[in-house]
């Protein structure tokens, strides 16, 4: 039975099951950390595909079912822990896991925090995925913040017939992949867009131009809006990731 304290619905549908393997695309010689291992159906059919498997599940009264389940594979480790409160590992590690929807945003802060992750292939609320990856043509502070160092996907929705007990929405996998050459590299640049991003989305004066204007005269700022394909009366959710790109480019006088 799933124990609504903690958020859960267990993933049941192997064809969802086999949705979130191929997205997460696991190789042999992976090291891979679950997060919220449940029953154990996602993780049995990712096992084979990796070189290593830690998984993390908080309710002590499925991890005797779970290593029983796993026991004829030894590349997997189970451990009865709070995901959020393990350390990451220090060598390249990937994410994967059908994640407690009400803790969501704390599981993307810790993927986006750990320093040797190379993706995160996230089964959460489809309203989550679609906000953080612009699929509703707005974008959040979180991704346009990380983008030049993530990229921000989503690969597909699950019905949520395919979950048990049955939520009351459908959800989205959510893949974030590290990029193998951030997109800023110098620590001046890396710096300007930071302080870019922050004060665009501090919603002072209701447009980002007008957000901007506090710390960029007039004529610059109009320039750099022309080449980025804005509008004076963009709203910040509306300037996508790489309109931000060129916006840092023409602002602060760094290439991009």
């Amino acid at each position: 039975m799933a124990r609504r304290t903690l958020s859960q619905n267990f993933l049941v549908e192997p064809a969802a099951v086999a949705r979130v393997v191929r997205a997460a695309s696991p190789r042999p010689d992976d090291l891979l950390v679950e997060v919220g291992m449940g029953k154990g159906a996602l993780t049995e059919a990712l096992a084979p595909r990796c070189g290593e498997l830690v998984g993390y599940e908080i309710d002590r009264h499925l991890i005797p079912g779970l290593r029983q389940r796993l026991a004829g594979h030894p590349q997997v480790r189970v451990v009865h822990q709070d995901f959020l409160t393990a350390r990451p590992p220090l060598r390249p590690f990937a994410v994967v896991g059908n994640v407690p929807y009400a803790r969501t945003s704390e599981i993307v802060d810790w993927c986006l925090r750990a320093p040797r992750l190379t993706s995160a292939t996230l089964l959460t609320q489809l309203e989550y995925a679609r906000k953080r990856t612009g699929d509703f043509g707005r974008w959040s502070l979180v991704t346009v913040r990380s983008w030049p160092d993530v990229d921000w996907r989503l690969c597909g929705r699950v019905p949520r017939a395919a979950f048990r007990p049955v939520p009351r929405v459908d959800g989205g996998i959510l893949r974030l992949t590290r990029r193998p050459r951030p997109l800023l590299t110098g620590a001046a640049e890396r710096a300007a867009y930071g302080r870019l991003v922050e004060l665009g989305f501090s919603g002072v004066g209701g447009t980002l131009y007008a957000s901007l204007r506090r710390a960029h005269p007039a004529r610059r700022l109009e320039a750099a809006f022309r080449r980025a394909g804005l509008g004076r009366d963009t709203v910040v959710a509306y300037a996508t990731p790489r309109q931000w790109l060129v916006l840092v480019e023409e602002l602060s006088g760094t290439p991009g």
